[in-house]
């Protein structure tokens, strides 16, 4: 056990087991400068300054990088004040989104037709963020950067409402899939050309270079290509599905540009086929979620075959049981020949379980798989 926010602790354990590459993972670390500590102590380390990360730290900084570097996003107001949203709501009218500046764990964020709820969901994040709202579908592209060279992953879709067909609150994520069938040509490339290169690109000539993972959330818009919000890490679920398709060895990937040599790597390579991740969440999620119930079933503990089980909320109890003990329980990963197989296999995998204090979306990748996407513009 160790504090992933205290660097000193995370120093003290890296070098009690001898590593040469630390990867810091969640959001609040790196914020708090983690990364910025174990660096200082020698040790090789993946994941950007607190200086950097303050592009998923604060939705206001990384607006203001955006309009920097000449970053297509949506038009937003940065509010202190619930009379602030309220004027800056009525200006955009509906539907409203309203984002709290800090990191809310991928919960901080309401969109909604309702005036009312809007500014109620204000009131307990300011300061916030109000933007316009953003139609058209949304992608995830996740970059690899050392702060110079710039590597891309494959783009992949999540879904974030808590139910299906797109239903109730915003959640960290309910499921995600990768590839996604219905893309345009080129979008990578165009993702790459248009954000992630500027961007990374602003915050060297800012003298605070961002190496480490750059997630870039993005709405292909009736008016084009828009940025809804940068990560500063690996986020999930579409890491699950994203990582599960990768060849290229993850380790020596990350290593390369925690010293400054991704431009030594070339460009990564991708098993044929996709992946899904569907997230099994305790019953209450996104609210206060059911702690204690108890998780039975094969694949909890051993990959089999293209399904995999990853444990995102669970530990084990007095007796010796695994039991959910967070929102977000576990991640149900398939890898197939195409999405329908992927989805298949990876629901078979949900049902085989016994967790009744779980639940989860039944509709992850189901309109990608059948065709029901229509290919935006560019």
């Amino acid at each position: 056990p160790v504090d992933a926010a205290d660097g000193d602790a995370a120093i003290a354990l890296a070098r009690s087991l001898g590593v040469n590459l630390v990867v810091v993972g969640p959001e609040a670390p790196l914020v708090a400068g983690v990364a910025d500590a174990v660096r200082a102590a020698g040790i090789a380390c993946f994941g950007p300054s607190a200086e950097a990360a303050q592009l998923e730290g604060s939705k206001q900084f990384a607006k203001d990088v955006m309009v920097a570097a000449g970053v297509p996003t949506a038009a937003s107001v940065y509010c202190t004040t619930v009379a602030e949203v309220a004027d800056a709501i009525d200006r955009f009218g509906p539907p409203y989104v309203v984002k709290q500046d800090g990191l809310a764990a991928g919960k901080g964020v309401i969109v909604t037709s309702d005036r009312d709820a809007a500014l109620a969901h204000a009131a307990d994040a300011l300061p916030a963020i109000v933007e316009e709202y953003l139609d058209g579908p949304e992608v995830s592209l996740f970059a690899i950067t050392d702060g110079v060279t710039s590597l891309p992953l494959q783009p992949a879709q999540d879904f974030k409402r808590v139910g299906d067909g797109d239903a109730g609150p915003n959640t960290g994520g309910m499921g995600a899939y990768t590839p996604l069938p219905w893309a345009p040509e080129g979008l990578v490339e165009a993702i790459m050309a248009r954000v992630v290169d500027p961007t990374v690109a602003e915050m060297a000539r800012r003298g605070t270079p961002f190496a480490g993972l750059l997630y870039a959330g993005l709405a292909l818009t009736s008016h084009g290509l828009r940025v809804v919000e940068f990560n500063c890490r690996f986020g999930d679920p579409e890491t699950q599905a994203v990582l599960a398709m990768l060849d290229s060895p993850l380790g020596q990937v990350l290593d390369a540009a925690a010293s400054g040599r991704l431009a030594e790597v070339g460009e990564l390579r991708w098993k044929p086929g996709a992946a899904v991740v569907v997230v099994l969440a305790a019953n209450g999620y996104p609210g206060v979620p059911d702690k204690g119930g108890r998780l039975a079933g094969p694949r909890l503990f051993a990959s089999d075959d293209n399904v995999s089980i990853l444990h995102a909320g669970t530990s084990v109890d007095a007796s010796g049981a695994l039991v959910a003990s967070g929102g977000r329980v576990l991640g149900v990963v398939a890898q197939a020949s195409d999405l329908d197989a992927a989805r298949a296999d990876a629901y078979a995998a949900v049902d085989a379980l016994d967790v009744p204090s779980l639940f989860c979306r039944r509709d992850i990748a189901l309109r990608a798989a059948t065709g029901e996407i229509p290919t935006p513009a560019l």
